[in-house]
């Protein structure tokens, strides 16, 4: 008979409050989820960061569902296993992204299958018809047998990883692989140079690049919008059932604010044409609160129709040279891009990424 049940993750008023133990046992079973996948901390999340999620829902609902064992005490270590459920509202209304995960000692309970069922429940109940979710590896399988290929024709994953098969055996289908690449500092500062300088060459008078702290300039914010919603159409994403996102002004703001919120930090490039004043290509990095040494490589854009001028080397190189300037201390970047995206993972290989493993992106029918 189980010790435990499934619950939705109330919204505590502060990280404080009688009920926030809830919350903080789901960020450490999370965080446990990570360590073991990935054998650091890096990419933990926080508290805050929880937080703020649950407290700004305009662009998408977020619920959450935790396990929790049945005793009486208001311990974070009660929190088994939670499911994340992110429910997009501006776009993609058919559509949600899953997140599972089960502390390790407490796996084979059934507690997985119960909070995958649960959030099928939830998401369906919410008129969902899709939803999406991603496995993660360290290291991607050699080709052989036992491994699965994405439908794309690029990238691998492990058809005996845990987490695979218990995708397959509840109705997902593999439809990408992307590739997680991490970039080591300190950088070679004369070869990064080189880069920018043979990328500003090509790019010739008519490109400028921009680079900001933090919040968006009130006088790009609308630019920014713009790009973001090219970045949503112009990813590749595969069979994925994703519709071009829904991005204005107002959205750029609540999601600077949002970020800032949470003690993270923004450094944005983006390239100005200079003949018509507008930015047609842009990369953000994020910096996270609970380390100084690590920063999360996020998008890089180029619009299409100024492509083939080297825009994104130039945009990634004077990035890098701004990161190294005003944030001395990182160590490591990482990013992901779809294996198929082999334009942006030529610039990364060019920089010194090296693939470092990566994740499998699955879609279910509900």
């Amino acid at each position: 008979m189980a010790t435990w049940s499934i619950r939705e993750l109330p919204v505590p008023a502060s990280l404080d409050a009688p009920d926030a133990w809830l919350l903080q046992g789901m960020v450490d079973a999370e965080n446990e989820a990570i360590r073991e996948a990935w054998g650091s901390d890096d990419f933990a999340t926080t508290p805050l960061r929880a937080l703020s999620q649950l407290q700004h829902q305009v662009d998408s609902r977020r619920l959450r569902l935790v396990a929790v064992d049945e005793s009486a005490d208001a311990d974070p270590g009660r929190v088994l296993g939670f499911a994340r459920l992110d429910l997009p509202l501006a776009d993609n209304t058919h559509t949600g992204w899953l997140d599972l995960g089960v502390r390790p000692g407490h796996r084979g309970r059934g507690i997985g299958d119960a909070l995958h069922t649960a959030a099928c429940d939830a998401a369906r109940a919410e008129g969902r018809t899709r939803l999406m979710t991603e496995t993660e590896q360290a290291v991607e399988p050699p080709p052989g047998p036992g491994t699965l290929a994405a439908p794309t024709g690029e990238g691998l994953v492990s058809g005996t990883d845990v987490a695979v098969r218990f995708a397959l055996a509840r109705g997902w289908t593999l439809e990408q692989v992307a590739r997680h690449s991490r970039l080591t500092l300190p950088l070679d500062l004369a070869a990064l140079e080189e880069h920018r300088a043979h990328a500003a060459a090509a790019a010739g008078p008519d490109y400028r690049p921009v680079t900001w702290l933090d919040a968006t300039p009130a006088s790009l914010v609308e630019q920014m919008a713009a790009l973001h919603v090219s970045m949503s159409a112009d990813e590749p994403s595969g069979a994925l059932d994703v519709e071009q996102e829904v991005w204005d002004a107002a959205r750029v703001l609540r999601d600077d604010a949002q970020t800032l919120g949470r003690g993270e930090h923004l450094l944005t490039t983006a390239v100005e044409h200079v003949p018509s004043g507008r930015l047609v290509a842009y990369s953000q990095l994020m910096i996270p609160p609970h380390t100084d040494e690590f920063a999360w490589q996020g998008d890089t854009l180029v619009d299409r129709e100024h492509r083939g001028h080297r825009l994104g080397m130039l945009v990634k190189t004077v990035q890098l040279q701004r990161l190294v300037e005003q944030r001395p201390s990182v160590r490591r970047i990482s990013t992901w891009n779809a294996e198929e995206n082999r334009w942006m993972l030529a610039i990364n290989i060019a920089l010194g990424f090296r693939p470092a493993g990566g994740s499998g992106v699955w879609q279910r029918s509900l």
